[in-house]
């Protein structure tokens, strides 16, 4: 438990989702003040928000709001007294955000904005802001050649990927890229129009704390998963979708030709990363950093992974099809976190996945939403 005088009174936006209701519960054990500003989006929590489990999990253990961040009056109602404000309330998902373009840009842009607004002009006592940032303000991420040293490719190509081609190439050779962990100084290139927001979001929030000179870290999280995260959400990720699928012994389509890889970092190492700069002794402090595994894993030994662990029927196919957006690897250099914070992941994919599993076959089968999602984006040209 903290002292007293280090106690913060803590706001966390979107602090009932997957991050911020474990991320409540642990500030609260650690003996801080929580309030929580979350408008159980049905997306996240289910037609009857209320009984959402990540809901009821921080319910009388936090002060809750049922409140929007693009609103300037719920925003006021959880401000007075702040310490710390955690933004974690967004939109998220590559896909979705290819043609919801407005609504993301309004939530995660526009209530970004307003916040700091509030902030900058409002008798707040804000001292530290902490915003949930992405792996996706990278991009495509880092490569590198003999050649060339260090590339940062862009976008692939659709022509490219229609005919098999997924990785990058070298443009001097035409031979495969070297894939390279991803650092803080890499170039911000985003491929998706959820990648530009989650950018936007890092650059108000570090300009702003500058500016007021108050302390500003923004997190750029890898692919967050475990316990708790959303399985009828067909935007949040590969493993509830796969789950979900695999439960009801139903196909499993692996897009291009299944190598593309991701750093999927447990839920509980997000958490301590997080927890770590908000109770950093620097006020001073102005940092980005990586939060993942440090290493990648491939979609189709996801695949088989979880299959043999729910001892599934359901048929692996790779398809060759893609997603617009999409990229082809990454995996994020911890270097900085493991110095600034002190950061070390605790818990490789397979420990991660038995835990994942374990705590999934508890929860009931829910609906799947996922040729659903898939048909909405090939009727707009986004998947192929």
């Amino acid at each position: 438990m903290i002292s007293l005088e280090n106690k913060q009174n803590i706001l966390i936006t979107g602090g009932a989702g997957f991050i911020g209701s474990r991320l409540s519960l642990a500030l609260v054990e650690a003996g801080h003040a929580v309030i929580v500003l979350d408008n159980l989006s049905p997306q996240i929590h289910g037609d009857e928000p209320e009984a959402s489990p990540l809901y009821h999990a921080i319910r009388d253990k936090v002060t809750f709001v049922r409140g929007d961040v693009t609103k300037a009056e719920d925003l006021h109602k959880v401000l007075p007294g702040t310490d710390t404000v955690v933004h974690l309330a967004a939109e998220t998902g590559t896909g979705q955000s290819m043609y919801a373009i407005e609504h993301y840009s309004r939530v995660n842009v526009g209530g970004t904005s307003l916040l700091l607004d509030l902030i900058a002009n409002a008798p707040y006592p804000v001292k530290r802001l902490v915003v949930a940032s992405s792996r996706a303000v990278y991009g495509e991420g880092k490569y590198s050649s003999p050649e060339l040293g260090a590339v940062y490719p862009g976008a692939r190509k659709d022509e490219d990927m229609a005919q098999g081609q997924f990785e990058h190439l070298c443009p001097v050779t035409g031979k495969i890229l070297t894939l390279e962990a991803t650092d803080e100084d890499s170039a911000l290139h985003p491929s998706s129009v959820y990648g530009v927001t989650k950018l936007t979001q890092e650059q108000l929030i570090m300009s702003v704390g500058q500016a007021l000179g108050i302390s500003a870290v923004a997190f750029r999280y890898q692919n967050v998963y475990g316990p708790g995260q959303s399985l009828s959400n067909p935007y949040t990720g590969i493993l509830s979708i796969f789950s979900t699928r695999m439960r009801q012994d139903a196909s499993i389509n692996i897009f291009e030709d299944g190598k593309e890889s991701r750093d999927f970092v447990y839920i509980d190492d997000v958490v301590t990363a997080t927890k770590a700069a908000i109770e950093h002794p620097d006020m001073q402090l102005q940092q980005v950093f990586n939060v993942g595994s440090g290493v990648g894993t491939d979609v189709l030994t996801i695949a088989n992974t979880l299959r043999q662990h729910f001892d599934a029927k359901s048929e692996i196919t790779v398809s060759g099809q893609y997603r617009v957006g999409d990229i082809r690897h990454n995996v994020a250099d911890l270097s900085k976190a493991q110095d600034v914070l002190g950061f070390q992941p605790t818990v490789d994919i397979n420990q991660g996945l038995q835990k994942f599993v374990a705590w999934v076959k508890g929860e009931a089968v829910g609906k799947d939403r996922y040729e659903e999602s898939l048909n909405e984006m090939k009727a707009k040209g986004l998947f192929k």
